[in-house]
C-alpha cells in the first residue's frame, strides 16, 4: 500500500482539494487549484516525484521562481500562503515531517501595498453610472443594472448571480443574499454571508427598469427565477465577469485613454474585454465600493455587514478616516450618504 509520503505533488494536491470541498465553496477551491497547479507543475519540472522530498530549500526555490516572474507582491503572498496551508495538510496526514510548513516563507504585504490594489475608482464609477443613467439606450440594461447593484452593495459576483426575483424588493428597497448550495447558488461565506442590504431609490429605479424591459423571462435549472438572466437562464459567473470588464471600460463615456478606436478595438468584444488596461473585474468593483463606503463616512461595522467582510479587514485596508472624522461619522445617518449625486 502506498504511504502518504509517496504521493506525487499532483496527487497530494488532488487529495487536498477533495478535503477542502467539504468546507469551502467551489470558488475558493478553484483559487486553491490555480495556485497549487503552478506549484506542482514547477515540482514536476524540478524532478520532485514525491512529497517526502520537499524541504525548506525547495520552498525557497519556488518562491524565488515565482518572484522572478514579476508578479505583484500580493499575488506572491497569496501563492505562498496557500502553499503553507497545503503543507499543513500534508503534516496532518503524515506525508511530511511535522513543522515543515513553518519553512514556507509567506512574504509580508503592508497595508500600504495592499491599498494599492487595482480597483474601480470612485471618480470612474460616478462617471460610468451617470453615463448609463443619462442614456436612453443603455438605461436599465443588464450591464447597467449589474454595475449599479455591484457598486452600491459591494457584493461579490457570486452573491449577485445568486439573487432571485424574490430576493429583490423595490417597495422595501432591499436585496437579500441567501445561501442556497443545493441549487447551485452558494455564498462564499455560506450562511454567514446571508444578509439584507438596503438600496437607494435611484438604484431600485434602475433595477425596476431592467426587470420591466430588459430581463429575459427565464428560469434556471431548478425552476427558480434569477434576478439576472440570459436567454438560457441564470448567467454563469464568467458571463457576469466578462460583462463587468465591458461595462467599466472608460471609452463607454469618453475617448479611449489608450488611443484605440472604439469601433475597431478588440477589447470591446466580450472575450477580449479583460485585456483592456482600464477595464475592471467584479472584484475591482467590490474593492472600489468598499473604499467608497468608507470615504463616505459609513462606519466599518456597517460597511462590513453590507459587503460581508470582517470588520478587521475593513479597518485595516479601507479605513482612511482620522479619529475625529470617525467620531463625526458615527453621528451621521449612513445609507443617505451613498448617493451618486454626491460625487
Amino acid at each position: 500500500m502506498q504511504s502518504p509520503g509517496e504521493l506525487s505533488p499532483r496527487e497530494a494536491v488532488d487529495r487536498f482539494l477533495a478535503r477542502r470541498r467539504t468546507e469551502d465553496t467551489e470558488s475558493s477551491i478553484s483559487t486553491y487549484f490555480y495556485r497549487l497547479k503552478l506549484w506542482y507543475a514547477w515540482c514536476e519540472e524540478q524532478g520532485i516525484e514525491q512529497v517526502s522530498e520537499l524541504s525548506g530549500w525547495s520552498f525557497e526555490q519556488y518562491e524565488t521562481y515565482r518572484a522572478s516572474q514579476e508578479i505583484a507582491i500580493s499575488s506572491l503572498h497569496n501563492d505562498m500562503d496557500t502553499l503553507k496551508v497545503f503543507v499543513e495538510y500534508l503534516e496532518q496526514i503524515d506525508a511530511v515531517e511535522d513543522g515543515l510548513s513553518e519553512k514556507v516563507h509567506v512574504p509580508h504585504v503592508s497595508k500600504k501595498e495592499r491599498s494599492r490594489e487595482t480597483k474601480l475608482s470612485t471618480e470612474d464609477a460616478a462617471r460610468l453610472l451617470q453615463h448609463y443613467r443619462n442614456s436612453d439606450m443603455l438605461y436599465g440594461n443588464r450591464k447597467h443594472a449589474f454595475l449599479e447593484l455591484a457598486w452600491h452593495t459591494g457584493a461579490r459576483v457570486g452573491g449577485i448571480r445568486a439573487l432571485d426575483m424574490r430576493d429583490y424588493s423595490s417597495e422595501e428597497k432591499t436585496v437579500e443574499f441567501v445561501h442556497r448550495p443545493n441549487t447551485d447558488t452558494p455564498l462564499k461565506n455560506k450562511t454567514d454571508g446571508e444578509r439584507i442590504v438596503g438600496l437607494q431609490r435611484t438604484v431600485c429605479d434602475v433595477l425596476d427598469a431592467y426587470v420591466r424591459t430588459h430581463r429575459e423571462k427565464q428560469h434556471d435549472d431548478f425552476r427558480r427565477q434569477p434576478l439576472f438572466t440570459t436567454t438560457k437562464g441564470r448567467p454563469a459567473v464568467s458571463t457576469l465577469r466578462s460583462e463587468s470588464y465591458l461595462v467599466t471600460q472608460p471609452c463607454v463615456y469618453r475617448r479611449c485613454p489608450h488611443g484605440h478606436d472604439r469601433r475597431q478595438c478588440e477589447f470591446r468584444h466580450q472575450h477580449h474585454a479583460s485585456k483592456c488596461p482600464s477595464s475592471r473585474s467584479p472584484h475591482h468593483i467590490r474593492t472600489g465600493s468598499i473604499t467608497w463606503h468608507r470615504d463616505c463616512g459609513v462606519p466599518a461595522e456597517v460597511t462590513a455587514e453590507r459587503v460581508n467582510a470582517s470588520i478587521d479587514v475593513i479597518r485595516e485596508f479601507y479605513d482612511k478616516a482620522t479619529k475625529r472624522e470617525q467620531m463625526e461619522n458615527r453621528r451621521r445617518p449612513h445609507l443617505d450618504k451613498l448617493n451618486v449625486g454626491d460625487f
